[in-house]
């Protein structure tokens, strides 16, 4: 008997699904705080991630992409409008919404970056490795 050791996920009403080949290959997630990730989610963001060799798209139907800032792609839903990615194509990896994952078992949180700019509204849990600016890296599992 062989175990499925996807991870699988997506929007709300379905537009977009997306599976990891290997849930070992998904990074811990790193949560951001700062202002394009606020303005983004609309709240902080907390993302996993994997390389694209690992990465397929099974429906993208609504996927609509957004360049904010070169060499980065916000992908979100057109139709209900769920943040769920941040495409990094010039270094083959992908973050993924933590929240879009359909089972987050295993999931970690492995830091926090940009604590500085965190919203006025709310207060920092200190959990994972607290990082007042973005210099931080985390790679994807091989």
């Amino acid at each position: 008997m062989t175990t499925n050791t996807k991870a699988t996920g997506g929007c709300i009403c379905g537009g977009v699904r997306y599976e990891v080949s290997d849930h070992t290959k998904l990074r811990p997630v790193v949560a951001c705080h700062c202002e394009q990730c606020r303005r983004f989610s609309g709240h902080f963001i907390a993302a996993s991630g994997t390389q694209h060799k690992y990465f397929t798209l099974l429906n993208q139907e609504t996927l609509r992409w957004y360049t904010y800032i070169p060499n980065v792609k916000q992908g979100f839903c057109g139709e209900c409008g769920c943040s769920l990615f941040f495409d990094y194509p010039k270094e083959a990896r992908i973050s993924i919404a933590a929240g879009s994952l359909d089972n987050t078992d295993n999931v970690t949180l492995a830091a926090q970056i940009y604590c500085t700019e965190a919203g006025d509204y709310y207060h920092l849990h200190p959990e994972g490795e607290m990082i007042d600016d973005g210099e931080f890296s985390l790679n994807c599992p091989d």
